[in-house]
């Protein structure tokens, strides 16, 4: 981990060429989610490729490159598409831009994915408001060596998922009369989907929701002090005795057909942030 603070500054000087603003907002938009990165008022759009020490994305759906300008007023960096450990890369690498994102002066990032719903009380095109996650994917980010310059060795995870921030999620969807749930994602490391019985051994340890990411951003998020907000979209259903094949184009035909609920969510919060930076902090 001692050679990140180097690689981060070399990144923030490739993105600071393009884009002087301080970031008030990260956000990672994840499977079939990308198009809220449209609402921004792109100020500079720099593809992956282009920035030093940033991975390549390779999942299906997702661009590829990072949005800088404004929601909301608000200066957000946002990642149109993400990382998996699926993809080959270590969590480190995963978890790079959201070190990048603090750097550029980001103090909330919201993180966003699409998930298999094992909670019978939702359905496909729920929003599920990440109030707790559990981490199988067999690894963490902060392994190594610690820099105390990026943040403590002994993150504290008591909250990782900021509590106002979830409260006003909630009033969001409440208002915007759609269904949101509060619950517990579970990430594993994928890429094949869960068995009948993973699916019931996930359930039965307190999972409401099943993914394959947003873990280990949120460790780092933590990690580096960032308000964190977790937003996920149930895409299909992983019901043990009920379980049927899924489909990639259904999966991303749900992601699709929510993505205004996110939407109004990411923008009533930032709207809130404008009107009120230091409201649950």
């Amino acid at each position: 981990m001692l050679d990140l603070a180097g690689q981060i500054d070399e990144a923030v000087a490739v993105i600071r060429q393009r884009w002087p603003a301080r970031a008030h907002a990260g956000i990672i938009l994840g499977t079939g989610l990308g198009s809220l990165a449209q609402h921004i008022e792109s100020e500079a759009t720099l593809e992956y490729e282009a920035i030093p020490h940033f991975p390549r994305a390779t999942t299906t759906s997702h661009a590829g490159q990072l949005v800088c300008g404004r929601l909301q007023g608000l200066p957000v960096v946002a990642m149109e598409g993400r990382f998996h450990a699926y993809e080959g890369y270590t969590h480190q690498q995963i978890t790079f831009p959201v070190r990048v994102m603090k750097a550029l002066g980001a103090g909330l990032l919201i993180v966003s994915n699409a998930c298999g719903g094992m909670n019978p009380h939702y359905a496909c095109g729920d929003v599920v408001v990440i109030d707790d996650h559990i981490n199988l994917m067999g690894g963490n980010p902060l392994i190594g060596v610690n820099d105390d310059r990026l943040g403590p060795r002994f993150p504290d995870m008591c909250w990782p998922y900021d509590r106002p921030l979830i409260e006003r999620a909630l009033q969001i969807a409440r208002r915007e009369n759609f269904a949101a749930h509060r619950g517990v994602y579970v990430a594993v490391t994928g890429p094949n989907l869960e068995t009948r019985a993973e699916y019931r051994f996930l359930r039965q340890i307190g999972a409401d929701v099943v993914g394959m990411s947003t873990v280990p951003e949120v460790i780092v998020a933590v990690h580096a002090g960032l308000r964190v907000l977790g937003l996920s979209i149930v895409t299909d259903m992983g019901l043990a005795d009920a379980l049927a094949p899924h489909d990639l184009n259904h999966i991303l035909a749900h992601a699709a057909a929510a993505e205004p609920k996110l939407r109004k969510i990411v923008l009533g919060i930032l709207a809130q942030e404008a009107a009120d930076p230091l409201q649950g902090t």
